[in-house]
């Protein structure tokens, strides 16, 4: 290749790590750099006596995404990793702890349907078919597509209108199914990417199709062995990889970024750079000289950011045997929960949860007749001024106990091995701004073009992928926003 740049990817996410891979694969020079010791971002993983937990991301869906990447040197993605799929992908345990098994057996979840709501089992399928028409617009035409130029946006709006995605997944999901237990559960979606299905466009629905489409997997090792592969593939096509080191600016000249600085003091000069960090955070902190644009520094004022997470780890030294690979609570309150969580910023008692037990697949990230899991909580962003060094270990005792009223009877004496996460991790270790556990909200006015651009709106050679920009959130999310980048004359 004539044309052979220096591209910096910032961050080690599953885009930083998509995005670095297609730009080698394009003959380019390309360094990533990680701030911690190890690569992955969200995806990154805890080792704690003997049980290994992923600290991010457990639901794979859309695995193509991952084997391209692989493919793209001409490699086979079955010598690095194992992907299998899951039967159950989702156990609902509902307030009064009924369940609902939702999962790749469409006729059996349309039995349960109709044990809870006899027309919801019509409504089901009605839904399932309109999903996969929001599907084929939303995903298949549009999630690799740059959102940089208002005129792409503006073309695509008789389609959006046609969908209604002006309406929220909880009011799209609600004209189908009347059962309010199995709106609750059919609208979780938005959660697993930062929204509050209250208020994030029905776009997001297409994910009830994209799981049915290609399933809801699991990678043996957990998510992290996908990372480890990653790391071995990027050193055997020539990228260089440094951690343990922060990018702190990006200089530009002309609307052009000419070069980064890291916290040991060394400049690199670029032709490009790629940023897989919190947006937000780095146009308030990194970009030196600062940017003067009114427009655009109204747009960053005026963001709504998604909620935190509050994430517990632990082993056990007795099985649950009972419990799902994936299991989700829904609590009492459910609009009520979701205002104090991302309108008044106000913890509640009565939380919803998810619950990861990679075990119940692979016995390897546990000791031997042991078990493993992490729940994680949504709880509000950092913009609550919760002090979580004073809040976090009665969370964690609220948690446990309502997963012993939940699912896992006598929890507090079986736990061996733990660790917990609050907003404070994602705030101070990823950077992402009032620790937002997926950047900013996917509401409507914060999608497509209205989401951070892949090609900075500012500055002509910086590009952002991962959960801030266009598409969002997510692991098929951030692999597309990483494809996106094969758009631009990189």
């Amino acid at each position: 290749m004539n044309n052979i740049k220096q591209i910096v990817v910032i961050g080690s996410g599953f885009g930083g790590i998509a995005a670095a891979l297609r730009l080698k694969a394009k003959g380019h020079d390309v360094t990533l750099i990680e701030k911690q010791n190890d690569l992955g971002g969200r995806a990154r993983v805890f080792i704690k006596d003997g049980y290994t937990f992923d600290a991010g991301p457990t639901v794979i869906t859309a695995p193509h995404l991952i084997y391209e990447l692989f493919e793209l040197f001409h490699k086979d993605y079955r010598d690095y990793i194992k992907i299998v799929p899951l039967k159950i992908w989702y156990q609902f345990i509902f307030d009064d702890l009924s369940k609902l098994n939702y999962g790749e057996n469409l006729n059996e979840l349309l039995q349960q349907i109709e044990k809870i709501h006899l027309e919801d089992k019509r409504g089901f399928k009605n839904l399932l078919t309109q999903s996969e028409k929001i599907f084929n617009i939303g995903f298949l035409k549009l999630a690799d597509k740059p959102f940089h130029q208002i005129w792409f946006m503006l073309k695509q709006i008789p389609s959006l209108l046609k969908l209604k995605s002006y309406n929220s997944v909880y009011t799209f999901i609600s004209s189908y199914i009347k059962n309010e237990k199995l709106r609750k559960a059919f609208t979780i979606h938005p959660l697993l990417v930062g929204g509050n299905p209250y208020s994030t466009t029905s776009i997001y629905a297409l994910i009830l199709y994209l799981e049915r489409k290609w399933g809801v997997h699991y990678s043996m090792g957990g998510t992290g062995n996908i990372i480890k592969a990653f790391e071995k593939l990027m050193q055997e096509v020539g990228i260089k990889v440094i951690k343990g080191q922060e990018v702190l600016k990006i200089n530009h000249q002309n609307k052009k970024v000419n070069s980064v600085v890291l916290k040991n003091n060394n400049q690199i000069n670029v032709d490009a750079v790629v940023c897989n960090a919190d947006p937000p955070k780095i146009y308030d902190e990194c970009i030196y000289p600062k940017i003067k644009n009114n427009f655009f520094n109204l747009k960053m004022q005026r963001l709504k950011y998604s909620m935190g997470l509050y994430v517990f780890y632990f082993g056990t030294k007795k099985k649950y045997e009972n419990i799902e690979h994936h299991t989700i609570y829904l609590g009492k309150s459910h609009k009520e929960l979701l205002n104090k969580i991302f309108f008044s910023k106000q913890l509640d008692n009565d939380f919803s949860y998810y619950l990861h037990r990679p075990s119940a697949t692979d016995s390897t990230m546990a000791p031997e007749g042991k078990d493993c899991f992490y729940v994680l909580v949504p709880v509000p962003n950092n913009q609550s001024k919760i002090d979580w060094n004073e809040q976090g270990e009665d969370f964690k005792k609220k948690v446990i106990k309502k997963l012993e009223e939940t699912c896992m009877p006598e929890l507090s004496k079986y736990i061996e091995a733990e660790i917990f996460v609050t907003p404070d991790y994602f705030e101070k270790e990823l950077n992402t701004k009032y620790g937002s556990g997926f950047s900013i909200e996917p509401i409507f006015t914060q999608s497509a073009y209205f989401r951070f651009h892949n090609r900075s709106e500012v500055l002509s050679n910086l590009y952002f992928v991962g959960a801030g920009s266009h598409p969002g959130a997510g692991i098929p999310g951030v692999l597309s926003s990483a494809k996106v980048l094969d758009h631009f004359d990189i």
